[in-house]
């Protein structure tokens, strides 16, 4: 029986960190990763500046600035736990809004173990909660690692997302990830690919954040400029530590030379 219990219980394991199942395991952010993500270095950051990244963020045309009901202007995020392309931006989504805000309960996962660039490394939404005195921010993680059914988005949101996830503005209609600045950017498509996570941990992620000169820290940190940039150029936000950095401003000239495109 000891055998049979031990043989099961490393069945159990095998499938929580993914290794033969899908099942999703939620842990708390390390230390390292907490570091990283919820307090970003803005030294990093104003070195790294665009790290040579595309950003890809395309202005909209005539969008009404989007906002909550108490008035702060809103940012949406639409993604899934499976999904890799989604696993990548997160990184970069929450180092952008740390800036302007506090995360609470953010939690480490992996991506999809059968999808491609399995098993990435990243951090999930479901469940977090997100407070500011400037902007504010909703997102809906649709499935889980699995591709099980996991939130479902709100009709305000779902409505945005109609509206918004559509090509020319995204390359493709209804993608995952989707990411809307207050109705006045959308990301058109990732901002960096996943395989440069391909068999990093959470720590080392983090680690490597820390090292302007670092290829995964040019790909998170400099698509996170872009979005705050997009974020005060959107929403007028006069954050010091945020709208009055060089690195910010410089994509901000970037991002407004953009030809904005029509929903």
């Amino acid at each position: 029986m000891a055998a049979i219990a031990l043989v099961l219980t490393v069945i159990v394991l095998i499938n929580q960190v993914g290794g033969a199942g899908n099942v999703t395991a939620y842990a708390p952010l390390s230390v390292t990763v907490a570091d990283a993500v919820l307090r970003p270095d803005t030294t990093v950051l104003n070195t790294v500046g665009t790290g040579g990244q595309a950003g890809n963020l395309l202005p909209v045309a005539g969008g009404t600035l989007l906002k909550d009901a108490s008035g702060k202007p809103m940012v949406v995020y639409v993604g899934a736990e499976y999904c890799p392309f989604c696993a990548a931006e997160r990184w970069s989504i929450a180092v952008a809004l740390s800036r302007f805000g506090t995360f609470n309960h953010l939690r480490e996962i992996e991506s999809s173990s059968t999808d491609t660039r399995p098993d990435a490394h990243t951090l999930t939404f479901y469940k977090s909660t997100y407070s500011s005195s400037s902007i504010d921010f909703s997102a809906t993680e649709v499935q889980d690692r699995a591709g099980n059914a996991l939130e479902t988005m709100s009709p305000a949101i779902g409505s945005i997302f109609t509206k918004y996830d559509v090509t020319p503005l995204t390359v493709l209609t209804g993608q995952f990830p989707f990411l809307d600045i207050g109705n006045k950017y959308v990301l058109n498509n990732t901002s960096y690919d996943p395989l440069i996570l391909a068999g990093l941990t959470w720590d080392q992620i983090a680690t490597k954040m820390q090292h302007p000169s670092d290829p995964v820290c040019k790909a998170i940190m400099g698509n996170a400029n872009f979005i705050d940039a997009a974020i005060c150029l959107a929403t007028g936000d006069g954050s010091p530590a945020v709208a009055t950095s060089p690195a910010i401003q410089a994509i901000e000239q970037t991002l407004t030379s953009e030809t904005p495109v029509a929903a």
